[in-house]
């Protein structure tokens, strides 16, 4: 099978997607437990294997024992490189993009991929992804993993979207600009929905300034989101991590989630 997209700038870093990979172990734990096979896709881990080795050892930690881990390049020569970390079963590495090497996961991370294709190409690989079934996280951050924000998507349509920041380093929600899914990203100017949502944000965080360090502003920041209408999800355990999520179509405009509906909190 022909591998489907095109050999990313491959750059990465130990702990670079940490926060996503915290995430995946909450959002996608009942899956993995519930899953016959609970495998998981890393797509395009880059030049070194290291954050696949890392995705592996969380969710296994967290998780399931048991969990499996394909980590995915186009580039041959990332593949072979990765061979030595290689843990099989549980931990292989093999040739393949955006139909997954033919395999059926229940999760798939794609992280700093899409961010490298044009946006008219992001609606097919999200369906190519999610054709099997799987969840799919995917999303971009910074060189570090301080800033991060990502999608889920299911069933070839996005369900979510997460900022996400290493609060000590927070200096204003404004960051995440320039590190927005590629679907979203060229939409950050006025009149866009995710403009409103960011602008929002920032207010929020200019308002709750405090003495008592970035975590508990973060705290206060959103909820003062919740309290003027807009529908965060999850609940303080996840948003003292530095975490935002609300339905992706608050920030796309796409869907019925408006500032004013009422979220679930879980």
């Amino acid at each position: 099978m022909k591998p489907v997209g095109a050999i990313t700038r491959g750059t990465t870093n130990p702990n670079r997607l940490r926060r996503v990979d915290n995430f995946i172990a909450f959002r996608c734990a009942d899956r993995l437990r519930s899953a016959v096979d609970p495998l998981v896709v890393d797509l395009g881990y880059g030049a070194t294997p290291v954050t696949a080795v890392e995705l592996r050892g969380r969710l296994a930690a967290a998780v399931r024992p048991d969990v499996t881990v394909v980590g995915l390049e186009i580039d041959p020569v990332r593949v072979t490189a990765a061979q030595p970390y290689a843990d099989p079963p549980r931990l292989e590495f093999r040739r393949g993009g955006f139909e997954l090497a033919g395999l059926a996961p229940a999760v798939v991370r794609a992280f700093n991929v899409l961010r490298q294709y044009p946006e008219d190409g992001v609606a097919a690989a999200w369906r190519q992804m999610t054709g099997t079934g799987a969840t799919l996280i995917e999303g971009t951050c910074d060189e570090l993993g301080r800033i991060a924000t990502w999608a889920v998507v299911e069933a070839g349509g996005p369900v979510t979207l997460t900022l996400s920041a290493r609060l000590p380093v927070l200096e204003h929600p404004a960051v995440f600009a320039e590190r927005l899914p590629k679907a979203l990203i060229h939409h950050n100017v006025p009149g866009h929905p995710v403009h409103e949502l960011l602008r929002a944000l920032g207010r929020a965080w200019e308002t709750e300034a405090t003495p008592f360090g970035p975590r508990q502003r973060w705290l206060a920041t959103v909820r003062r989101m919740r309290d003027e209408g807009w529908p965060v999800l999850d609940g303080p355990a996840r948003w003292r991590l530095g975490e935002l999520t609300v339905p992706y179509g608050v920030a796309s405009g796409s869907a019925a989630s408006h500032p004013g509906e009422t979220a679930t909190l879980r």
